[in-house]
């Protein structure tokens, strides 16, 4: 196949031989998370069957909490495959909450983004009434990033408003203008045209105030993604905006999910500062 098309791009190019034992490990990883205590499952924030989260505590004084949104191009995947991710978030004194969405096709673009901003008021809203309203960060991963950084517009828009606030931002292999994919076999359940591709895309909507941002890729991803991430590091600062872009030695799309939760690692020490801020 042709490398210069989106299809290589976007989705061949993307795959790993590596993945099935990777993902498989993924999973013994999530039972033996899911086996730890102070986890709350399927908490509803919504009326769809798939508008719910998980929460686990920090297993420390709390720095804030991480709401983290999953991969899936919008039309897969489950927050219960990274679960796994929680207790290091965790050890490292963060509240985590992990949010499921309506897919495509049975919801539009605009129906997923909805629901991720419900999803961040509903923590939001326990957290006060919990009397522990510390910062917020979104975590979000390749369509999960798309979310968490419409999510940070919206917010410096005023359109969607947390108390607490979202402190910062890390976007990992995202995918932040859409217009490519409609060139691709996932357009078949995404259902986009030019134009709602672009209505969808937040690089066309980048602006002043945002929260400050980590957008992460892997360093063996294609090179699609490594200027999905550039293109926006560089759309955030020209507006004012913080931003920190980091290529993952040796990471793939997936193996770069083990470099988040490391202690000594550059997220944890820039969400560590979001929180001291």
């Amino acid at each position: 196949m042709d490398e210069h098309t989106a299809e290589f791009q976007y989705v061949n190019g993307q795959m790993r031989e590596s993945f099935r034992d990777l993902l498989a490990d993924f999973e013994k990883r999530n039972a033996h998370a899911v086996s730890l205590p102070n986890w709350v499952l399927n908490q509803a924030y919504g009326p769809h069957p798939r508008e719910v989260l998980d929460q686990r505590t920090a297993d420390v004084d709390a720095l804030g909490t991480v709401i983290y949104f999953h991969a899936g191009y919008w039309q897969s995947r489950d927050k219960s495959q990274f679960r796994f991710l929680a207790p290091g978030f965790n050890a490292l004194g963060w509240h985590t909450a992990w949010v499921n969405y309506p897919l495509c096709p049975d919801a539009r673009m605009t129906d997923i983004v909805a629901s991720a901003g419900k999803a961040l008021r509903h923590v939001a809203a326990q957290l006060l009434e919990r009397g522990r309203p510390g910062p917020i960060v979104l975590c979000g991963h390749s369509a999960g990033a798309h979310l968490a950084i419409e999510l940070a517009l919206e917010q410096a828009e005023g359109k969607c408003r947390s108390t607490p606030p979202i402190a910062g931002v890390v976007a990992i292999s995202g995918i932040f203008d859409l217009q490519p994919l409609v060139q691709t076999s996932l357009n078949q359940r995404l259902n986009l045209d030019l134009a709602s591709a672009l209505a969808s895309s937040p690089s066309q909507r980048v602006g002043p105030g945002a929260a400050p941002a980590v957008f992460m890729v892997g360093e063996t991803e294609t090179p699609a993604f490594h200027a999905q991430s550039q293109s926006m590091a560089r759309l955030w600062q020209q507006h004012g905006n913080m931003a920190h872009r980091i290529t993952v030695a040796g990471a793939d799309h997936f193996s770069i999910l083990d470099s988040l939760t490391a202690p000594d690692g550059h997220v944890a020490r820039t969400m560590k500062s979001w929180a001291e801020a």
